[in-house]
């Protein structure tokens, strides 16, 4: 069992950067993950990471733009999100499961997940 906490989310003008973070209590070597879901849109995954460090990106993530870590000593996992758009306009959820695989894969089986932070991007 796992419980997840967002935080750093909130109004940014373009180009501007933010850091979210995940706080996890419970077990601590779960994969993590980091989703978004646009007004409107369906939620998509962004970036997943092993408590071993291993990382994936999305192949729709902007190389450069999105970089996930993870202190494993804070049980913490963060999102920093570089020269904002306003199409990053989202509400980011972080999630947990057994396997990295499946969080980069298998949205509907990923078993926990944070209330998500909202991120607002004006132009």
């Amino acid at each position: 069992q796992v419980q997840l906490v967002e935080s750093g989310g909130g109004l940014v003008q373009a180009g501007g950067s933010l850091r979210l973070s995940c706080a996890a209590s419970g077990r601590t070597d779960y994969a993590m993950g980091w989703f978004r879901q646009a007004p409107g849109k369906e939620r998509e995954f962004v970036a997943g990471i092993k408590w071993t460090g291993e990382l994936i990106y999305s192949a729709n993530s902007e190389k450069g733009r999105f970089t996930i870590s993870r202190d494993n000593a804070k049980n913490t996992v963060y999102l920093q999100i570089n020269t904002l758009k306003p199409e990053d306009t989202a509400v980011y959820y972080c999630a947990a499961d057994n396997s990295l695989g499946l969080i980069a894969t298998r949205i509907n089986g990923i078993n926990y997940w944070g209330k998500g932070t909202l991120v607002t991007v004006s132009s």
